[in-house]
């Protein structure tokens, strides 16, 4: 009898066997090999790390998306310090669930669409791409829509900022190589630190910041409670997971590089953690002190200028127009990759762009789709955003879910089958994003209204 190790290795053999010419010639210049090369080298641990540095980073930061940005400033100028807690509460949840993405795709070579269709049929391949779809399509006008109001704060019109960054975005996806689009990104990513300054420029309660954000204060009414659900959905997003699964099989992440991957996907999440605590207690320092309330990210950079000075507008009109570019990137990446997926063909940043590839016609197609939504006046903006945002909710614990599943499942994922006391974490913490969307609904319905 063959072990578990044996059969999953006899497994991934037969796919490589059957994969198409450009997989193998993509795994044959893939990371494994510069993994392997850099340790043989002797420039030590680091220089290999920096090898796999790329899924945990991108897929983390860009859930501080403009969408993102809005729903912690909202938290912190309308509640203050009060909520803080879900942030960190999230973070701990996107760690989980990130790593869990990430070790599904290091064990099985496929993107989470892509395991879908071949665990449970083409049908429910098709209902994932359907449901990602139609929910990505919402979060990514609101990307273009952040792109706006950045350039907004300097009397940039949206048909024109809006275009002009569809444009140089596609032209860096369908024309670069993965690592040339990847060092875009993460560079694209680094605007993302300016928040941090902010929340130092406000010059918060630190105590309370503390306090708050170790402690939990349960909300007193149903906008409280949409906070909370808000703050979780945008961290933990169904894209996001989807993405960074998508993406480490694109970057050849393997059972064999997975242990410095997982210090990527540990940094990115806690980064992005980090960045959406800064933005709240930001706001919650300077508007909720002033009694100031703000609809959008660029409501909130253009107030903070009396209460904080132009320097913080600035940093924030500028990590606005940063999170905004880096998520209009990923986010119809991901999209792409699920449609691909989906469709049984080819999902890699390293397709051939001279010839047709549904990977590359979903990436562009999104975009001019999602421009033109932003840059048309009198278009139903709002209610497709906040359409998908509900959407996002409904299918982050069907996502989580079929994740758990995948990784306690023999059969896929062999000897990197999840353990006994990771399967009851990973229960535990699908109950939690249940009572959290539980309690949206209930406050929606207007029965769990207290005061």
């Amino acid at each position: 009898m063959l072990s578990k190790a044996a059969r999953h290795a006899a497994q991934q053999r037969r796919r490589q066997k059957h994969a198409p010419p450009h997989a193998v010639a993509h795994l044959q210049r893939g990371i494994s090999l510069r993994f392997a090369g850099m340790l043989k080298s002797g420039r030590g641990a680091w220089v290999a790390f920096l090898a796999v540095l790329g899924p945990g980073l991108l897929a983390g930061l860009s859930d501080d998306d403009p969408a993102g940005i809005t729903t912690y400033s909202v938290l912190g100028a309308d509640f203050g310090y009060k909520l803080l807690w879900i942030i960190p509460a999230s973070t701990v949840l996107l760690v989980q669930f990130h790593l869990m993405a990430v070790r599904i795709g290091a064990a099985t070579g496929k993107g989470f669409v892509g395991i879908i269709r071949e665990k449970w049929g083409r049908g429910a391949g098709y209902f994932a791409v359907g449901g990602l779809l139609f929910a990505n399509f919402g979060t990514i006008c609101a990307e273009y829509a952040g792109i706006s109001a950045a350039g907004g704060l300097v009397g940039l019109p949206s048909w024109i900022s809006a275009p002009v960054a569809g444009v140089l975005i596609s032209l860096v996806v369908v024309l670069g190589s993965f690592h040339r689009v990847e060092r875009v990104l993460l560079v694209i990513s680094a605007t993302l630190a300016l928040y941090i300054v902010d929340g130092f420029l406000a010059a918060p309660d630190w105590d309370k910041v503390w306090h708050h954000s170790v402690v939990p204060h349960m909300p007193t009414n149903a906008a409280g409670w949409i906070a909370i659900a808000a703050a979780l959905g945008t961290t933990l997003a169904p894209w996001g997971l989807a993405f960074i699964q998508s993406y480490a099989v694109d970057k050849k992440i393997t059972l064999e590089t997975l242990r410095w991957a997982r210090w990527d996907v540990v940094i990115g999440s806690v980064l992005t953690g980090v960045i959406g605590l800064a933005i709240a207690v930001a706001c919650a320092a300077t508007l909720n002190k002033a009694g100031v309330h703000i609809e959008d990210a660029g409501d909130a950079a253009k107030a903070l200028q009396p209460l904080a000075g132009r320097f913080a507008t600035v940093l924030f009109g500028a990590g606005l127009l940063g999170a905004s570019l880096l998520a209009a990137a990923i986010v119809p990446i991901a999209t792409a990759y699920s449609i691909a997926e989906g469709v049984g063909e080819p999902a890699s940043l390293d397709l051939d762009s001279h010839h047709f590839q549904w990977f590359y016609a979903a990436f562009i197609g999104l975009t001019i789709a999602s421009v033109s939504v932003v840059s048309l006046p009198g278009l139903p903006l709002i209610p497709l955003i906040y359409t998908s945002q509900v959407v996002n909710a409904v299918l982050l614990p069907l996502h989580v879910i079929a994740l758990q599943r995948l990784a306690g499942d023999a059969t896929i994922m062999g000897a990197a089958q999840q353990g006994p006391w990771s399967r009851v974490m990973g229960w535990v913490s699908i109950a939690l994003i249940l009572a959290c969307v539980a309690a949206l609904g209930w406050s929606w319905a207007g029965v769990g209204r207290v005061a």
